[in-house]
């Protein structure tokens, strides 16, 4: 990967950063603080989840370091934007989130994040970290395509507390298949961390280029891959998500699940990375009720 580490200047394109925090208040998830510079927002705050009937009245207020807060919470569905659909060398994208005081909120993004032919040796960066603090935070992104020829660093780092809950995926997928075209002389590099009070729980890092996609120690030719986590979790939540994983299955698509220190780890190989969306979909449909105690509602904006 000596061409990605050459290209480490990060170039003169938009420079875009979005700072959220949430808070639960009055037994709902609200965005307390929202500041972005560049081209990087929030459209609105969406709540398309109630609480069960009569839940708002009878919230009930829990003692929580030295504070009260409400048991239950209202999540929130909020639709991160980026308006010009893509970076190119040089642009650079900051996110970071902070959940606090039993919040729970659900981020995703309306299309995919499309990162585009390199120029010069500059990179396209993208760095987005998460704070969780007795909150609840499910991440769940769309995919990320790396067009033929680009040079790419996403980073996502996850920090917890010991009462935090979590669930998020990330989504790659290298060249456009659909038309044939493989990452050629692209550089792609990945990072995904999880971290619990300060302890490493996962890190993984990812480098990868045109070769990695047909190497069998690669991809083996599948151009989408990604990783689904939840936190915390036992056994019966890997039971539940193996069986589902079995019934998906097939020559196209590839899962895998395991426990590593109660983090649910979901690995996806597929040749079609909307397939592989939907299988992670799948998965989360299953793990939601019994890790958050709610059914799953999916964001309007995947429906369009």
């Amino acid at each position: 990967m000596a061409e990605l580490a050459s290209a480490a200047s990060p170039g003169e394109g938009w420079q875009a950063r979005l700072e959220l925090r949430l808070e639960a208040l009055r037994g709902r998830t609200r965005l307390v603080h929202c500041r972005h510079t560049g081209p990087l927002r929030v459209q609105r705050v969406f709540y398309p989840e109630r609480l069960p009937s009569g839940a708002g009245a009878a919230v009930a207020e829990l003692q929580l370091d030295g504070g009260a807060a409400p048991a239950a919470t209202e999540p929130c569905h909020i639709y991160v934007l980026h308006p010009p659909g893509g970076l190119v060398s040089g642009d650079t994208l900051q996110i970071e989130v902070q959940c606090h005081n039993r919040a729970h909120a659900l981020l995703t993004t309306p299309a995919a994040t499309k990162f585009y032919r390199r120029r010069g040796q500059h990179l396209a960066r993208v760095t987005q970290t998460l704070h969780l603090h007795g909150a609840t935070l499910e991440w769940l992104p769309q995919e990320s395509i790396y067009y033929p020829d680009s040079a790419a660093q996403l980073c996502t780092r996850v920090h917890l507390d010991a009462t935090a809950r979590f669930i998020g995926w990330e989504l790659h997928c290298l060249g456009l298949p659909a038309i044939a075209a493989a990452l050629g002389s692209g550089a792609v590099r990945a990072t995904l961390e999880l971290w619990l009070s300060g302890r490493p729980l996962l890190l993984e890092r990812l480098a990868l280029g045109g070769e990695s996609l047909t190497a069998r120690w690669g991809l083996a030719r599948f151009p989408a891959f990604g990783s689904c986590l939840a936190y915390p979790t036992g056994t019966m939540d890997l039971e539940r998500v193996r069986g589902v994983a079995a019934g998906l299955n097939c020559a196209e698509l590839i899962l895998a699940c395991t426990i590593v220190d109660g983090v649910l780890c979901c690995r996806g190989l597929a040749q079609r990375v909307d397939h592989l969306r939907q299988a992670f979909t799948t998965l989360w449909r299953t793990l939601r009720p019994a890790l958050l105690g709610r059914e799953a509602i999916a964001p309007r904006i995947w429906a369009t």
